[in-house]
């Protein structure tokens, strides 16, 4: 049997990865998904599913929805993209990673087939039939499925799932998927099924006619969860969970729900996941009370998420987080401005096919920033991005590489500082590995 070792190598080197290379590997065409299915016999008609589509919070919902079906009893699959540290992170079932011998025996069968159907799949494309290949074999009940990039092109939008949901919309992978809102809403639409209800965890009107205009076109119910799930206070809690209310149209619905996935833009996610809750017990699921609270306030736990808000220190407090875009990097600014500190250290990295400008717009200006970039061939070089960031008046040091950028913030701040780690999906990834 090859070694797992090889096995990456084939799917890091012989498929375009767009973690990696970008633009380069991204794929117009369902059709390599397509016969990739049916030479696997179409293993994604034999489980239930909920696709999960957004800018941002994607992840987070996913996670979430997984920890929930999971505490309520049932062999839940879960889909993600990108991986922090390890490339099994991306197919897990009930918390668990898939084994290297299923990610090597799934490659040799590839292979093999492939020697009659000559096909060239991305990266992508493979990893969702591993995936998909995968939940058939092990007999899942239902899997949360991660659209990696737009929707309506992506590799996972073959699925017929139980409910759509759709986070948010903002500026993002606008080479591909558009310069404009309403472009990138309808590529995110495209996840919308005939007569399969759809969530918005937040509405806009910059984008809700967009999703409405589908969902008339394919008879598909759809909702708007903030419109309907309110959201109260957020306090931190000593055991490291914070703690919403959420009213629904007006009336209390879920008092003292506790999360262990930091942030307070984890309300927005919450709505969403809350209303598809909803909808899948409207369908016959058995979700009751108990596994919503217990899956929130254990979703890192069940299903190892990282990255989100992450605590990874004290005196002085380290986070990290994951987001990457302006929308993203908002809330991180604003998660910010919310904790105390006395100095704070920014390590950033940029990848180089992103709007720096509207993303370095919104960045604190007090921070003492310094400037890396992590190990991938999308990285922006570190001194661009600190001679960009300069035009916004942020300024620091150039670093060569992610420890040693936080090796550098760790000997400049007190114990009343914080120190940031983001910027990049690939930065957390850096600083974990």
């Amino acid at each position: 049997m090859t070694s797992y070792k090889h096995t990456l190598d084939f799917l890091y080197t012989r498929l375009p990865m767009y973690q990696r290379t970008g633009p380069a590997a991204y794929k117009d065409t369902l059709e390599n998904t397509l016969v990739l299915d049916e030479l696997f016999g179409f293993p994604h008609r034999n489980f239930k599913s909920v696709h999960v589509a957004g800018t941002n919070g994607k992840g987070s919902s996913s996670h979430l929805l997984a920890s929930v079906l999971q505490e309520a009893g049932y062999k839940v699959g879960l889909y993600t993209s990108p991986h922090l540290i390890d490339f099994r992170e991306r197919i897990k079932i009930n918390g668990e990673m898939i084994s290297e011998e299923a990610v090597v025996a799934f490659v040799d069968q590839f292979i093999k087939m492939n020697e009659t159907a000559q096909l060239e799949p991305s990266f992508f494309e493979i990893t969702v039939a591993m995936a998909f290949d995968y939940f058939r074999n092990q007999k899942v009940d239902i899997a949360m499925i991660e659209v990696g990039l737009g929707g309506r092109l992506d590799s996972t939008n073959i699925i017929r799932p139980e409910v759509s949901l759709i986070t948010n919309i903002s500026l993002d992978h606008t080479a591909l998927l558009g310069n404009t809102i309403e472009k990138i809403a309808l590529e995110k639409a495209g996840i919308i099924k005939e007569s399969i209800p759809v969530v918005v965890s937040e509405s806009n009107n910059m984008y809700n006619h967009v999703f409405e205009a589908t969902a008339r076109e394919k008879q598909s119910p759809i909702y708007f969860a903030d419109q309907q799930f309110q959201s109260g206070y957020s306090m931190r809690l000593p055991e490291g969970k914070q703690v919403f209310y959420f009213n629904k149209i007006g009336q209390l619905a879920y008092p003292d729900l506790k999360m262990d996935l930091l942030g307070n833009y984890q309300r927005k996610n919450a709505a969403g996941v809350l209303k598809t809750i909803e909808l899948l017990q409207e369908k016959g699921w058995t979700i009751e009370n108990k596994a919503i609270y217990e899956g929130f306030s254990n979703a890192s736990k069940n299903t190892g998420l990282r990255g989100r808000w992450e605590v990874v220190g004290n005196n002085p407090l380290m986070v990290c987080d994951t987001a990457h875009n302006a929308a993203g990097l908002t809330d991180v600014a604003a998660q910010i401005e919310a904790t105390p500190w006395k100095a704070l250290h920014f390590v950033l990295g940029m990848v180089n096919d992103k709007n720096l400008d509207q993303a370095l717009a919104v960045l604190p200006k007090e921070a003492n920033y310094l400037f890396t970039q992590a190990k991938i061939p999308r990285a922006l070089p570190a001194p661009d991005l600190a001679a960009q960031a300069a035009t916004f008046g942020l300024r620091g040091q150039v670093i060569d590489s992610v420890p040693e950028a936080v090796a550098k913030a760790r000997s400049q701040a007190q114990p009343e500082d914080l120190i940031f780690i983001g910027g990049s999906t690939f930065v957390v990834a850096d600083y974990f590995s």
